[in-house]
């Protein structure tokens, strides 16, 4: 019974080390403020797995701005969500964005956005 056990829990393993992945991130402008569009792809399989979050970074990592995410998204691969009102400090080049799993933690591989004039 101990080696049905391993081969189950290596069987599912790299099912839970499904990080999220970005697939596209859209800033627009409108006066003072941006509102960031994020497209995620992740393999959502209810409320004890799924993208619960993801953040605007700067180029040395701090937060920026966070959109709560509230629900799975089992039936909507991939989606998008926008984060409205986001102020960026004044001379802003550019911005990362990192999505969290509520298991796996944070996608390990920011996307990096340039930021147009």
């Amino acid at each position: 019974m101990r080696c049905l056990c391993l081969v189950l829990a290596l069987v599912a393993d790299p099912v839970a080390a499904d990080e999220p992945e970005i697939l596209g991130v859209q800033l627009d402008k409108t006066g003072g403020a941006w509102t960031v569009a994020v497209t995620v792809l992740h393999p959502d399989t209810g409320w004890g797995h799924y993208v619960d979050g993801w953040e605007v970074l700067d180029a040395a990592g701090n937060r920026l701005g966070y959109r709560l995410l509230h629900h799975p998204h089992v039936e909507e691969q991939p989606f998008t969500r926008s984060l409205p009102s986001l102020t960026l400090p004044e001379g802003t080049q550019e911005v990362f964005v990192r999505a969290h799993c509520s298991v796996d933690g944070w996608s390990t591989t920011p996307f990096r956005v340039e930021l147009r004039p």
